[in-house]
């Protein structure tokens, strides 16, 4: 195959986001860079971009957590907006300041409130602007997924944040921690049971069809399929294999290949349900009903990374194999599986993974007990009647002053994939480079810890 180098590119001339002297500075760690006294008595004060299903959910539990104030919200559409001011005041709490004078209002919010972080749930093209946004004007940064769409954004979003001493993360988006069986797997990794990592596969497998063609719901993510071919969700199952190989820690992601099926099935959700002379027929896409992208680690471990909203089916499959045995889990399961050789009671047959997760329990999960809610947690994501690990662990690093588990250089190494897969998709699968964020450090940072 050819190789086609995507090094980094200086986007200090002209960001495209319009924020300009990135000074470039020597990485440190985390801890180095931002840890400073704890204070748990500290207030935090959170402003929020973009309130709609994802935003909402997020206000709603940052509202139910003790010392969590909202002085400001920004939204384009006013029945979000009073929506979310009307759940602030009945939260006890002052009425925010409303930020809705278009899409870049962000800016003003940024410029003018005094906030710990701003927690950005916008569409995907107002992530880094927001971030960048955010800590130019000496705030933290938290973002849906993802975080990026260009390479430019991701060396911003990255020397940005040395430059300030601000970070920007998706710490709020780690299904590692919301699964049921996220910690104790690393758990079990980090102690070795399955030996060294080989390969790990997974993927965003999740029938969005009605949910594209739908104006209530998402309309906007048809828009990327109409302009981009390539693995355009790639941060859900990252953030976990990130984890499970050591990505950023010992280990970094060094090349990969994406390969993409041809694309019917928008088309052909369209005819059937507007009919073949609608406007919806007519769309041509341009991303394929399945992706595969193939990941390379410097230390020679794989990743296989699938994505396919457009097709019937249930959820996917997640599969984790070391040199010790192999783990399995998905929808079409009685549960999730696994096999370690010399300790399953059966050569080369499967056993229930029931007992090992409950073993091997990670030890912030397992002390983690937090009050019960009033009620159930509202929008999209939620139902839960107690905070979210994910949340508890932000507000802790917040009132710390230090970066979230999953930083800076781990947000935009996950998102990044977004991009290059489209490059190579659109070069007939040739290799391309990942950037290396941290510059040489993942050879010395430390394993991942939590809490």
């Amino acid at each position: 195959m050819g190789k086609s180098n995507c090094g980094r590119r200086s986007f200090i001339k002209q960001s495209t986001v319009a924020f300009s002297g990135l000074a470039l500075t020597p990485i440190g760690s985390p801890l180095d860079i931002f840890a400073q006294r704890e204070n748990d008595a500290k207030p935090i004060r959170l402003g929020f971009v973009g309130i709609g299903g994802r935003g909402s959910y997020h206000l709603d539990v940052a509202l139910g957590m003790e010392g969590v104030m909202v002085p400001a919200i920004c939204e384009i559409k006013p029945e979000r907006l009073y929506n979310a001011k009307r759940w602030i005041e009945e939260a006890g709490q002052p009425s925010p300041r409303l930020y809705d004078r278009g899409l870049t209002d962000f800016e003003r919010l940024c410029e003018e409130e005094t906030l710990d972080a701003v927690i950005c749930s916008t569409s995907w093209e107002w992530h880094a602007p927001v971030c960048l946004a955010a800590m130019n004007n000496d705030k933290h940064a938290v973002s849906e997924v993802p975080i990026v769409l260009t390479l430019d954004e991701a060396w911003a979003l990255v020397e940005t944040s040395e430059k300030t001493g601000k970070w920007a993360t998706l710490a709020l988006e780690q299904a590692m921690l919301e699964s049921s069986d996220g910690l104790a797997l690393l758990n079990m990794v980090q102690k070795g049971l399955f030996g060294e990592i080989l390969h790990t596969e997974g993927g965003y497998i999740h029938d969005l069809r009605f949910v594209k063609n739908n104006p209530a719901e998402e309309p906007w993510r048809l828009a990327y399929d109409v302009t981009h071919n390539g693995n355009l969700y790639p941060d859900h199952p990252m953030n976990r294999i990130m984890a499970y190989e050591g990505i950023n820690r010992g280990d970094r992601l060094d090349h990969l290949v994406s390969m993409g099926s041809k694309g019917e099935m928008l088309h052909n959700y369209a005819v059937l349900n507007y009919g073949r002379d609608s406007e919806q027929a007519k769309i041509k896409f341009k991303q394929s009903d399945v992706n595969a992208t193939l990941i390379r680690t410097v230390n020679g471990k794989l990743i296989t990374l699938n994505y396919d909203t457009n097709t019937p089916h249930p959820r996917g499959l997640f599969r984790l194999q070391g040199t010790k045995g192999v783990y399995l889990r998905g929808s079409a399961l009685e549960g999730p599986k696994i096999y370690l050789e010399g300790l399953s009671p059966k050569e080369h047959e499967w056993e229930s993974a029931g007992k090992y997760l409950e073993e091997y329990q990670h030890p912030t999960l397992k002390n983690y007990k937090p009050a019960p809610r009033k009620r159930a947690i509202r929008g999209h994501g939620g139902s839960g009647s107690t905070t979210p690990l994910t949340w508890h662990l932000l507000v802790q690093a917040l009132r710390e002053n230090k970066m979230p588990y999953f930083d800076v250089y781990d947000s935009v190494t996950s998102s990044v994939i977004f991009p290059l897969s489209n490059l190579s998709v659109a070069n007939k699968s040739k290799t391309v480079d990942v950037p290396d964020f941290t510059k040489g450090k993942w050879k010395s940072r430390p394993p991942l810890s939590i809490g």
